[in-house]
């Protein structure tokens, strides 16, 4: 089959693509997935680069909070996987055989269905959905027959932006008529946040830049706040709510950024009916945050890092997809053997980039890519211009 391997920690170069590679075959208690569409994630990135550092700031690593590193080399990654079932391991029932589904991306380290404690993901731990196939559990690869749904937005409805984005709501315990804070707006986990503050009765405020303000107004935010002016941002804040505190900041963004976004949890202690509430689940805008620790337990900051989630997370996540509740926010699709530049294009985001792109490989891009190209040439002739 073909794949894209990464070869090593390092720049889009470590990426190789292949296409002499076995297809892998389901193990029991597995399926075999033909791919037909993977979202791209900021994961994917930072675990090639080795951006996940616990201890020293500059150590280049990944996720290791099972005690050692999942990732080894050559690894395919892409997490977010939508496909068919085309054949069933052990125990599998063969009625599942051309089954449409999503995966959950979760590498669980148990069966426990509320709790997740060393995160581990498909496209890290184990071959992801950069490939044209994949073997998965079949548990995890939950059937989604939406006819309205094409396989590229179901890739966008992908696990590793919404449910992260749903356990950082639920971590913070956000529900009906709280006001959230969702930096990061414009990106897979930022507006899966806006999504299901609104599933739950909160009400999503979002740091973007103007040119992406209509967009995320329509998919939910009750206002949008401008990121390039941070000068008066707590008196902004002010002003779109009516002078009421932030009740939970979802941080995407980390950095300086975090003690403003305190701020504007804590500046009327006597109008809360809560703990302010801070969810962490990126750092986008760097990775060591200076904040005067009594700020935070004077102020009784309540702070949860967010990794992932659990299976009931998933399976409600899952529901709510093929109830419609969830809408898809894809901005393109590049083919599989094409990664390079989809990788230059998602670091250099720049205007009008909102939600997700995703990755179809070749064998497939004329079905499931083409219609959502980026590129006008792409789109009319099912194939990738230089």
């Amino acid at each position: 089959m073909a794949a894209m391997v990464l070869t090593g920690h390092g720049g889009p170069d470590k990426l190789v693509y292949r296409d002499d590679l076995p297809v892998p075959a389901p193990g029991p208690g597995q399926v075999l997935v033909r791919v037909t569409a993977t979202a791209k994630n900021n994961t994917d990135r930072k675990a090639r680069e080795g951006l996940y550092p616990t201890k020293e700031k500059d150590e280049v690593t990944s996720f290791q909070m099972g005690g050692s590193p999942t990732l080894t080399f050559p690894r395919i990654q892409g997490a977010d996987v939508a496909g068919r079932v085309v054949a069933v391991g052990e125990g599998v029932d063969a009625a599942r055989l051309g089954e449409r589904g999503l995966l959950d991306f979760n590498l669980y380290p148990d069966h426990r269905p509320d709790l997740n404690l060393t995160p581990d993901y498909y496209g890290h731990g184990a071959d992801g959905g950069f490939a044209e196939y994949i073997a998965v559990p079949s548990d995890q690869f939950h059937a989604v027959p939406n006819p309205e749904l094409a396989d590229a937005e179901l890739a966008a409805l992908g696990m590793c932006s919404y449910q992260t984005a749903y356990h950082m709501l639920t971590a913070a315990r956000v529900g009906a008529g709280e006001r959230v804070l969702v930096t990061g707006a414009s990106g897979g986990v930022g507006t899966a946040l806006i999504q299901l503050c609104r599933l739950l009765g909160a009400i999503p405020y979002a740091l973007s830049t103007p040119d992406k303000a209509e967009a995320l107004r329509e998919l939910g935010a009750e206002g949008v706040l401008d990121r390039s002016n941070m000068a008066t941002f707590t008196e902004r804040v002010r002003d779109l709510t009516g002078g009421a505190p932030i009740d939970a900041v979802m941080d995407l963004v980390g950095g300086d950024m975090t003690d403003r976004f305190i701020d504007t949890m804590i500046f009327d202690m006597k109008a809360r009916d809560s703990y302010p509430r801070l969810s962490i689940a990126g750092a986008s805008g760097g990775n060591v945050s200076e904040i005067l620790w009594t700020r935070i337990y004077l102020y009784q900051v309540q702070v949860f890092g967010v990794s992932h989630g659990t299976r009931e997370e998933a399976g409600q996540l899952m529901q709510w997809i093929r109830d419609g509740a969830l809408k898809p926010v894809l901005h393109g699709a590049f083919r599989l053997s094409d990664l390079h530049r989809a990788e230059r294009y998602f670091v250099a985001r720049g205007s009008h980039y909102l939600g997700k792109i995703v990755i179809v490989p070749d064998a497939q891009w004329p079905e499931h890519g083409a219609p959502f190209a980026l590129n006008r040439e792409e789109r009319n002739q099912g194939a990738p211009a230089p």
